[in-house]
């Protein structure tokens, strides 16, 4: 990009992905829907990068009903095939049967508990955390919040939810800002209201 911002560099220059980092990663996410759909996305990253379901971000919304939990809950053994099938995802069954599995877990907890969102903030005291890194050498790959989440929701019956997995969801969804210090993302990102 040559717009002169100081940003992150993990986006490098890939147009979508400096636009994911500009006005996407580290915006604080509240409603119920758009985590249960974030999160499962960081977990079709496992042994991936990131760009990879960037890239395929309209074809999983096309394949996976709009991640409506409802929709997804009901999906079969059809489904299941003709989703591996699809090369608009990652074709791999266990994550395939994974998004299947979340949705099911998420409407139960929704059932029982009430709000997906306050319980998935509730693991950084309801509020962002606003790191203060320097270098991306800095920034760590998980943290004692992403542990707890992952144990949490790993009892809850979701899968694909290790504590990279959750840390990496947790600052694409703001729970924790993460651009750098120099980075003008920085202070955007940061949490003003809910």
């Amino acid at each position: 990009m040559c717009d002169n911002k100081t940003r992150c560099p993990w986006p490098g220059t890939d147009p979508l992905y400096v636009n994911y980092h500009d006005k996407v990663w580290g915006r604080p996410v509240y409603d119920d829907r758009e985590l249960f759909e974030k999160l499962c996305l960081d977990g079709q990253q496992a042994g991936l990068a990131w760009i990879t379901i960037l890239r395929k971000l309209e074809g999983y919304r096309r394949a996976y009903d709009n991640f409506n939990p409802e929709l997804i809950a009901l999906y079969d053994d059809e489904k299941i095939e003709a989703l591996m099938q699809d090369k608009g995802i990652v074709r791999n069954r266990l994550k395939v049967q994974s998004i299947i599995k979340n949705a099911r877990a998420f409407l139960n907890y929704q059932q029982e508990q009430g709000s997906f969102s306050e319980f998935l903030w509730s693991f950084v005291g309801g509020s962002q955390k606003v790191n203060q890194w320097h270098s991306m050498e800095q920034v760590p790959a998980t943290s004692p919040e992403s542990d707890a989440m992952s144990r949490a929701l790993k009892q809850i019956g979701f899968n694909f939810v290790g504590s990279t997995i959750c840390y990496a969801f947790m600052q694409a969804v703001g729970m924790v800002n993460d651009h750098l210090v120099d980075c003008h993302c920085y202070q955007v990102c940061m949490e003003k209201t809910k």
